[in-house]
């Protein structure tokens, strides 16, 4: 399913939004979830590069709109789900969106290069582009930028350090973790 996009540039958040969250547990580490009015719109891993201070995650509602993301992360987790079912407000530009769909196009176990991603956007020279949309990507798992490795089948960077990526992926492939790269 395709992130809700209503509003796809920046805007600034006005005090009539309702931001909430929870941290719930996984095979990765506790991952935060956090809903702007009700919507899921970002998702934490410990440690994760660019999190943003607790602050800013709103106050605490393990019950509101988190049910059906825990009930999809759980499936996803146990081997159940190989493709997420969520409304998604994603906040970025008219770029970051499309990657970000696109991302969502990458099959459960399977991987593409941030070139194979700029030539499916139509934008062949743009893979450090989208390397850096990739990288904004504010719901991770879910939209599978782990899915994303370098030219010559490296891992690269991502948010949630590369050990978690290796993991990721090993998990979706139904291989242990040591046995790739």
């Amino acid at each position: 399913m395709s992130p809700r996009s209503d509003n796809p540039r920046p805007v600034q958040r006005s005090s009539a939004v309702r931001i909430t969250h929870t941290v719930i547990e996984s095979p990765y580490g506790p991952l935060t979830l956090v809903a702007a009015d009700g919507v899921l719109s970002r998702l934490y891993m410990e440690g994760q590069r660019h999190r943003p201070p607790q602050e800013t995650f709103g106050e605490r509602a393990d019950d509101g709109p988190f049910p059906e993301v825990v009930r999809q992360l759980e499936a996803y987790f146990s081997g159940e789900l190989t493709e997420f079912q969520l409304d998604l407000n994603l906040l970025g530009t008219p770029f970051q969106q499309r990657v970000w769909h696109q991302l969502q196009q990458i099959p459960y176990g399977e991987t593409r290069s941030y070139g194979e991603l700029a030539e499916a956007l139509g934008s062949p020279n743009a893979s450090r582009a989208v390397g850096l949309a990739n990288g904004k990507n504010p719901v991770g798992i879910i939209v599978p930028c782990h899915r994303v490795i370098g030219a010559n089948g490296s891992l690269t960077g991502y948010g949630g350090g590369l050990d978690r990526k290796q993991r990721l992926l090993a998990f979706e492939r139904g291989e242990s973790a040591d046995a790739l790269f």
